[in-house]
């Protein structure tokens, strides 16, 4: 299911983490060449992405069982 972004923080291993519109929250971190984002090491980047939409597992999960 489709979640909006609406902020980010770190996680214990400083890692970016998105935080979804339904509460959820997924990694976006930059580890290229498997993953290339690199907007999300600069907090101009990380703001451009506010409201775009990530899809929630957690919640096709939910919707699922």
């Amino acid at each position: 299911m489709q979640q909006a972004i609406i902020g980010f923080h770190l996680d214990d291993e400083n890692h970016w983490v998105a935080n979804l519109a339904c509460g959820h929250n997924q990694h976006v971190r930059h580890t290229p060449p498997w993953q290339n984002r690199p907007w999300v090491l600069t907090e101009d980047g990380r703001n451009e992405k506010l409201g775009v939409m990530l899809e929630c597992k957690l919640c096709d999960d939910e919707l699922n069982n």
